[in-house]
């Protein structure tokens, strides 16, 4: 009990903190609280994260503990990390400056569809957090960890990229921004080199796994990469 209720502090606090962030990054550009693409993309990231949270806190607290309290200790990924906070740093910026100064806009469709990309990305990214116990944020073999080659991870080896690559790619449509789009464009590139580092440490550390990429051939996408 002791356990949970540390864990559920950390967490409310990352869950506060995050949104005190984000809304400082992207309402504070556009200088007000009526931006309305910022507060739909507020609720579409923050309820369901919410949601989430709690289903991981009741059901897998110890999958919830490695998701929270993880620090990368590969240097490369160090470099990784390091290059996804810039881009969501100018992105978020960007968004909210432009809804200030009127730049170039996607049309309210557009924002549509990106709203419900987002939202079924982050079923998908749900479903990979229940397939496979040993997700973390950091890149690392863990302890008595497995091979999982079932569910998405039978046709993509890394799902939860495919999944984040979809809602990040989406996060500046519902903002609205073409500007920041564009920036955003740097993160598949970022989870590429991820995926070249992650895969190393992988073959070299977990057992199964060079059969693994011979029976599952794509990484992404499925017949493309």
């Amino acid at each position: 009990m002791k356990m949970n209720r540390k864990l559920l502090i950390q967490g409310l606090t990352k869950f506060i903190a995050g949104i005190i962030l984000v809304g400082l990054l992207v309402f504070l550009p556009a200088g007000t609280l009526s931006f309305a693409n910022g507060r739909l993309f507020m609720g579409v990231l923050f309820i369901p994260m919410l949601i989430l949270g709690i289903v991981l806190f009741v059901k897998e607290p110890e999958l919830l503990k490695k998701r929270l309290g993880s620090k990368e200790k590969e240097s490369e990924q160090k470099g990784v990390v390091a290059l996804s906070g810039a881009m969501f740093l100018a992105g978020f910026i960007i968004a909210g400056l432009t809804y200030r100064f009127g730049w170039l806009s996607f049309p309210k469709w557009a924002v549509i569809i990106g709203t419900v990309l987002f939202l079924l990305s982050y079923v998908m990214y749900a479903e990979v957090m229940k397939e496979n116990a040993y997700l973390s944020r950091t890149v690392e073999v863990q302890e008595n960890q497995k091979v999982v080659d079932t569910g998405l991870y039978g046709v993509v080896r890394h799902p939860m990229y495919t999944a984040t690559i979809l809602m990040f790619l989406s996060v500046p449509v519902i903002l609205g921004s073409v500007i920041s789009f564009v920036i955003f464009l740097i993160y598949p590139i970022i989870i590429a080199l991820r995926i070249g580092n992650e895969e190393k440490i992988l073959e070299e550390g977990l057992e199964g796994y060079s059969e693994y990429k011979q029976k599952v051939r794509y990484k992404l996408i499925p017949f493309i990469w």
